[in-house]
């Protein structure tokens, strides 16, 4: 590890599974100090168990659709560790790919709420509870993009809609928290995650983990440039050190790094995704 982030004070939020626990690991690897913001109390006890250095380890029970448990977590990782600089916006929701085609006008109704309450306005308040700490420090916000932020497939409408619309808030927060704090986000492609689904589709229990197992050793290669690129989101924290290093990216701001195996330079695939209807 390259110590980038020694004396670093981190919040992430959706921290205890996934590329959450993943980029926390890498930035407490890294020397940073690490407040760990995530709904499920067994997750945060088995990351807090497994550090070696438990004093730099801050974990939070809280959803981030709490306003009230963010600016908590956000005073705690101050009195904690005496300083905010970086926060990785992170938790989120996937649809698994239900098209429109393939919902009713309730399921939309109440699954749009749950999907962008998370993966938008979770975002945002986030943003809301951290920025004046972060402008004491001349810190930096990374959110946690996707590959469907720019291209469409990866997600059903409400998941695309939402990681569109997570692209638009950090370029947005970019140009409003400049030139104090750096906001910028990693657009991930596909991983091997405890990812799960919205509870008003009736997925909260679905996990994307359970698709990788079944795909199993036989499985066609994935249809991307790097089809042969890992899927463990430790492959993937890099470009959050690199982002939340002011030292390193200092002149960065309002800008996605993308980690999807290059689906941008893939050909064409399918003329339409409509042929069965």
């Amino acid at each position: 590890m390259s110590g980038w982030l020694d004396g670093y004070a981190t919040l992430i939020t959706g921290g205890g599974s996934g590329i959450g626990r993943a980029v926390a690991e890498r930035f407490l690897a890294e020397g940073a100090s690490v407040t760990v913001v995530g709904r499920d109390p067994g997750q945060l006890g088995d990351l807090a168990r497994s550090v070696s250095d438990p004093s730099r380890l801050h974990t939070y029970v809280s959803d981030v659709r709490d306003p009230d448990g963010l600016h908590a977590a956000v005073a705690g990782t101050v009195e904690r560790f005496g300083k905010l600089d970086t926060l990785v916006a992170n938790a989120g929701v996937w649809d698994y790919q239900r098209q429109l085609t393939r919902l009713t006008a309730k399921e939309i109704d109440a699954a749009f709420d749950e999907i962008f309450s998370i993966n938008v306005k979770g975002y945002l308040l986030a943003a809301e509870a951290a920025w004046p700490e972060l402008v004491k420090t001349r810190g930096s916000i990374v959110m946690t993009l996707s590959n469907a932020s720019f291209h469409v497939g990866g997600g059903g409408p409400l998941y695309t809609a939402s990681k569109h619309a997570c692209l638009g808030l950090m370029r947005e927060l970019a140009y409003e928290l400049a030139p104090k704090v750096r906001v910028n986000g990693v657009a991930c492609g596909g991983m091997n995650t405890d990812l799960r689904g919205p509870e008003a589709l009736a997925m909260g229990g679905r996990s994307i983990a359970a698709s990788f197992a079944r795909k199993g050793q036989d499985a066609p290669p994935p249809p991307i440039p790097l089809h042969d690129s890992s899927t463990d989101p430790r492959d993937f924290t890099a470009p959050y050190v690199l982002l939340a290093a002011r030292e390193q990216s200092g002149p960065i701001t309002g800008h996605a790094i993308s980690a999807d195996g290059g689906i941008g330079v893939r050909g064409f695939a399918r003329a339409a995704g409509g042929d069965h209807l």
